[in-house]
């Protein structure tokens, strides 16, 4: 099955609302179970980046579990963002997350990130090297790398019962775009090529029946 692209950002207010609602627990807390796994010797300071961090979850868990580090999360879409920081202010981490609305590529400049995180965006980008550009400038050397995406499955018949099994119960806004972001997934080859034709020495591996994750530490 060919790869069908899908809108980069979502921008909608109810698009926001649906996924700051939904319940993505269980994958949230397996990115952050993979990142302890695959850097144990990770000390928890530093700055830390997530691109395409949408409400947020991942990095204000992240930020709970290694309370000594500073983070930055942006998204292409103010609508993701928005429930973020009500969140971040409930939560009373607004001196240690900074989320900002911006499009990559991102440049990093002399402000390099310890650690890079990114959750179910490779999917939504059109030219995906703008996120291998990204993380090229921006990873500060020795810098832990975790990157998780869907996969595209095989047929259009395993995209609905994936949809149907992982999302049967969540609204139908949600249902569509996960739906979606199936059929615009990366398969493995296809992120390892990426990976080799912008010299990035990252591994890449599927994780559960959905996902993929690229991870590695900065060696160039």
């Amino acid at each position: 099955m060919d790869r069908i692209i899908e809108p980069e950002l979502m921008e909608e207010e109810e698009q926001g609302q649906a996924y700051a609602q939904a319940d993505f627990s269980g994958p949230n807390k397996q990115f952050l179970a993979l990142f302890a796994a695959k850097f144990p010797d990770f000390l928890g300071n530093g700055r830390v980046l997530d691109l395409g961090c949408g409400p947020a979850d991942i990095l204000v868990r992240f930020a709970r579990r290694y309370p000594d580090c500073a983070c930055v999360g942006i998204d292409g879409a103010e609508a993701m963002l928005a429930p973020g920081r009500r969140v971040i202010e409930q939560e009373k981490l607004s001196r240690r997350i900074t989320l900002r609305c911006q499009c990559l590529p991102f440049a990093g400049n002399e402000d390099c990130f310890q650690a890079i995180l990114s959750n179910s965006l490779l999917h939504h980008l059109h030219q995906p090297q703008v996120l291998w550009q990204t993380i090229s400038g921006c990873t500060a050397p020795g810098g832990a790398i975790l990157i998780m995406d869907l996969f595209r499955p095989g047929s259009i018949e395993s995209a609905r019962q994936i949809v149907d099994t992982y999302a049967g119960n969540e609204s139908k806004i949600l249902q569509a775009d996960f739906y979606n972001s199936l059929l615009a997934a990366f398969r493995v080859g296809e992120v390892r090529s990426q990976l080799q034709q912008t010299g990035l020495k990252l591994r890449c591996e599927e994780v559960s029946d959905r996902h993929l994750a690229i991870w590695g530490t900065r060696s160039w």
